[in-house]
């Protein structure tokens, strides 16, 4: 497992430099079956990575930008008049790794139209259910600095996303290292050499070794814990669902195995922690006035808990 991190990371540095953790943590929810909400202001290759990673993993990718004027059936698809019956013509929501580009900039209706594909991995358009490709998984973006004429996302979505990752401008050292990289203008020269690094049978076996990952109850009793003292912050105005508490074990689980480990580590809960309850905390006023953001909130929950050991 860690030879599949590594070379995986190594394949989409070809094309994106510096990224190694968050092609960690992405694969790690491809592996749960679950889905990724990117954060980043512009110019850091979010569309980039997803598509690297897509070819690394050989899987199909396609982008929907988002946008005012989009309707649920631009994503899940239409019925369509051919010859003389109705047939579905599908959206390009039918993939492996779809990029929801700028999600926050569509309608609720039309980010409402995710909510079953992302949870139950199938479409229904005219009343027949239509099931998506296994794998798939949603990766959407948002830029946290420009909010005019956007659609905060609903808690009910938001939820949903195993993992919010925060992108932010690379070290010195990475800039320099992008600049080296070849080009044809601005376009990329390297993107064609992003090589699958991992079958589909392959995939489906890694995800049964990560579902196989044991958990003591320490561990369980450890990550109730965490979920429950969110919501006892003062700072705190909604705090971490059970469903968070779902996602964190089944998070710390992948980073387990993808460390090569057969068990669970509290070491591995509080490396995930910020990863997957940073979006599911709303804080009150008072704390948002102040500065004090949902990752010093995770902190002083990690912190009040006592460590199993």
């Amino acid at each position: 497992m860690e030879e599949l991190r590594a070379t995986v990371a190594a394949e989409v540095a070809k094309v994106v430099v510096g990224y190694d953790d968050i092609v960690q943590r992405i694969l790690s929810v491809l592996l749960l079956r679950g889905h990724v909400l990117l954060e980043g202001p512009p110019g850091v290759a979010k569309t980039l990575l997803a598509n690297a990673l897509a070819r690394a993993l050989g899987l199909p990718f396609a982008r929907l930008q988002f946008t005012p004027d989009m309707l649920p059936s631009d994503i899940t698809g239409t019925m369509t008049l051919r010859g003389s019956e109705l047939v579905f013509r599908t959206g390009p929501i039918f993939t492996g790794v779809l990029l929801a580009d700028e999600i926050n900039r569509t309608p609720p209706k039309t980010q409402s139209a995710l909510l079953e594909a992302m949870q139950e991995g199938q479409v229904t358009v005219d009343g027949e259910p239509h099931a998506l490709p296994d794998p798939f998984i949603v990766v959407a973006t948002q830029n946290p600095i420009e909010y005019e004429g956007t659609y905060p996302l609903p808690e009910a979505q938001l939820d949903r996303f195993v993992m919010k990752l925060s992108l932010g401008y690379p070290d010195e050292e990475n800039e320099r290292r992008i600049l080296r990289l070849a080009r044809h203008g601005v376009a990329p020269a390297t993107l064609d050499d992003v090589r699958p690094v991992l079958s589909l049978e392959e995939l489906r076996q890694t995800r049964y070794e990560v579902e196989s990952t044991g958990i003591t109850d320490e561990v369980v009793d450890y990550v109730a814990s965490i979920v429950r003292a969110t919501r006892e912050l003062p700072s705190v105005e909604l705090g971490a669902s059970p469903r968070a508490g779902v996602h964190l074990l089944a998070a710390a689980r992948a980073e387990a195995r993808l460390d090569e480990r057969g068990f669970v580590t509290p070491d591995d809960v509080a490396a995930v922690a910020h990863d997957v309850l940073r979006h599911r905390l709303i804080l009150t006023p008072e704390a948002e006035l102040e500065r004090y953001g949902a990752d010093d909130a995770i902190t002083a929950a990690l912190e009040a808990v006592t460590v199993p050991r």
